[in-house]
C-alpha cells in the first residue's frame, strides 16, 4: 500500500478543504480561529505537511458550515470518477501495446 497523504486522492481532499474554507470566505487564521487550534494547524493540513484524521476532517466541515457526511460523498464520487479514467487510460495503453506488439 503506498503512502496516503502523498495520493493523487489525498490531494483532492486537500483541494476541497481549501476550496470550502476559500467558498465560506475564511482566511487560514480564521478558521484556525473556529476550531479552537493554532493557525499552523490549517496551514500544515492544507499544504499536505499533517494528515487529518476523520474526527478532524467532521470538526473542519462543521466550522467551514458544510456537513461531513455530504464532503465525504463528493469527494468518494472525485475520487472514484478519477480512479476510472486512469484505469481506462491504463487498459488503452496495454491495448495498444498489445496491437504493437501484433504488427511487429
Amino acid at each position: 500500500m503506498k503512502d496516503s497523504i502523498r495520493s493523487p486522492e489525498y490531494r483532492q481532499v486537500l483541494a476541497k478543504l481549501v476550496q470550502m474554507r476559500t467558498e465560506a470566505g475564511l482566511t487560514q487564521r480564521e478558521l484556525a480561529r473556529k476550531l479552537a487550534r493554532e493557525y499552523s494547524f490549517v496551514w500544515r493540513i492544507e499544504t499536505g505537511k499533517r494528515r487529518l484524521d476523520v474526527v478532524e476532517f467532521y470538526w473542519v466541515c462543521k466550522a467551514l458550515g458544510r456537513n461531513a457526511a455530504d464532503v465525504y460523498r463528493e469527494l468518494f464520487q472525485a475520487i472514484t470518477v478519477q480512479q476510472n479514467k486512469v484505469s481506462s487510460r491504463r487498459i488503452r495503453a496495454k491495448q495498444g501495446a498489445s496491437r504493437k506488439k501484433r504488427h511487429d
